[in-house]
């Protein structure tokens, strides 16, 4: 089912999960996945997106295994990754026919992050890759966003272009990068709006569990951390258990805020732990309607 579908129906709830790296696939490893994806399962979400590493720095057929699996073991929805960094031409159309033959139809479609010196590929930017992808028939791209600007955008204005231009080059909706401060994603989509972007924008949403990590991933995407979220991990950065349960209390209440905002969907980065998603869901569930 294309997932842009979903969103004429109900809010949408969706989890991301991540395959293990190139070079991990033990067999505890691809079992502890499937534990994982069980887990998730239980909380009913319209769709899961697997990760794939830009530039061969993640593994891609683990992540096309995995996106079939998720469609042919659990009867849910997935969406695949598909980053543009490095990747010709012939290297996106053995992906197509790799995910055709697994039955699945979405695909989100990036530039990726560079690892390191890679050639840019035939794709330079992501409103490329859609555009060939729609050309080849039979899948829905989904794009991403950022709520905060790109870091490498030259400005707000010139971001919100170039998303336009991703938008019409065949994109069924958009998933935004995390954010911390809701106000930033309400002002993102009258922006948007303004600019005739007109599909749905789903909010990213990731607890924070370790502040080295929220740390490292704002650094990499731009994200502001406001005052009460920096003085809530330097309370309890030094107790697992408080910041854990810190940063879900703090996700569900951006959560219920966007809901009540009427914002279209939340997808989850749970960063492959269940109990965290589990809990979110739960605290949220009778909100999705």
């Amino acid at each position: 089912m294309n997932t842009s579908e979903l969103f004429k129906q109900k809010r949408v709830f969706s989890i991301e999960i991540f395959p293990p790296k190139r070079g991990m696939e033990s067999p505890e490893e691809i079992e502890k996945i499937y534990d994982t994806l069980n887990e998730f399962h239980a909380l009913n979400p319209d769709y899961i997106s697997v990760t794939y590493g830009a530039g061969g720095s993640g593994n891609s057929s683990a992540s096309i295994e995995i996106a079939g699996g998720i469609k042919e073991k659990f009867d849910i929805e997935s969406v695949a990754h598909l980053p543009a960094i490095g990747m010709s031409e012939k290297d996106v159309l053995l992906v197509l026919e790799q995910l055709k033959n697994r039955n699945v139809e979405n695909i989100l479609a990036l530039r990726g992050d560079n690892p390191g010196n890679i050639p840019a590929g035939d794709f330079p930017y992501a409103s490329d890759l859609t555009s060939f992808i729609k050309n080849q028939g039979g899948f829905n791209v989904i794009g991403a966003c950022y709520p905060e600007t790109h870091p490498e955008a030259h400005s707000p204005e010139t971001d919100i272009e170039n998303l336009k231009k991703k938008v019409d080059s065949g994109v069924g909706h958009l998933i935004s990068q995390l954010f911390l401060d809701n106000s930033f994603f309400y002002d993102f989509l009258e922006r948007a709006e303004k600019a005739g972007i007109n599909v749905p924008i789903e909010a990213g949403i990731m607890p924070v569990v370790n502040k080295k990590q929220i740390l490292r991933m704002t650094s990499l995407c731009g994200a502001k951390i406001p005052k009460k979220f920096m003085k809530m991990m330097d309370k309890f950065e030094d107790n697992p258990v408080a910041m854990r349960d810190a940063g879900i209390a703090y996700a569900v209440d951006q959560i219920i805020d966007l809901l009540a905002h009427d914002a279209a969907g939340i997808h989850l980065y749970a960063m492959n732990n269940p109990y965290i998603a589990r809990k979110i869901k739960k605290a949220t569930q009778s909100l999705f309607v």
